[in-house]
């Protein structure tokens, strides 16, 4: 049964991958208004790797709920115990900007046929310089990546929280923000989470109680936060 699943696994993700590879190239070779031309970079190459290792050996049942992204996914301790079952991967990788997400889709979202996604991403992006409108075009893009090869899957994006490390870059972070929200409400498989509002305290800034040390990643309580945020989406997902 193992060794049948393994393969079958293996059939989609190679199908998923050459079902996408043209839509893959057009993005490249178009980036959005505000953005960069860069390539993706391969600093993730034994990350993603370890990912496709351990789907080997225990490949993923579809319609589970993946969490995809940048380090705020993939630092997120005890995942799966925080969504009590539900079936959950945890994919994020560290330092990833959404761009990224986007070209290993067909290796870390699309094989495993999720009923839902959970995405983080665009943090670093505005810190490396992009446009919140360039930020939203690369999420339309994923979005469309997903609806060609998953067209019921939902998607649920976490807004890109306010921090104190990257506070300088609020303003573009709202914009982003409310231009993921507006077209998200246009379309009832696409949610929009907005952890930003309650991750600022009375004063209008970031909650110091919310992070790590270094007033950009979080610590338990800003991941318990997410968590309760979260929990009525995937749990209506996981019925």
């Amino acid at each position: 049964m193992q060794s049948t699943r393994a393969a079958l696994w293996f059939v989609t993700a190679v199908a998923l991958a050459a079902g996408t590879r043209t839509a893959l190239a057009q993005s490249d070779a178009q980036p959005a208004s505000g953005g960069s031309a860069a390539q993706p970079s391969e600093a993730w190459a034994d990350e993603l790797a370890r990912f496709e290792a351990a789907d080997r050996l225990n490949p993923p049942r579809p319609g589970g709920v993946l969490f995809v992204g940048s380090s705020s996914i993939g630092l997120w301790p005890a995942l799966a115990a925080d969504f009590p079952g539900v079936a959950v991967l945890q994919r994020g990788f560290g330092g990833s900007e959404l761009g990224d997400v986007v070209h290993y889709a067909p290796r870390i979202v699309l094989p495993y046929q999720p009923r839902l996604i959970v995405l983080y991403a665009g943090d670093n992006d505005l810190a490396a310089g992009k446009s919140p409108a360039a930020v939203f075009e690369t999420y339309r893009g994923f979005v469309g990546l997903v609806r060609r090869a998953l067209p019921e899957t939902r998607i649920a994006f976490i807004a890109i929280k306010p921090s104190g490390a990257r506070w300088a870059l609020v303003e573009r972070t709202r914009a982003a923000n409310a231009l993921v929200r507006g077209y998200a409400a246009g379309d009832p498989r696409l949610l929009y989470v907005d952890v930003f509002t309650p991750m600022l305290g009375p004063d209008g800034t970031p909650r110091d109680d919310l992070f790590a040390s270094d007033r950009l990643h979080m610590n338990a309580r800003g991941y318990a936060l997410w968590r309760d945020l979260l929990a009525p989406i995937v749990r209506d997902t996981a019925r």
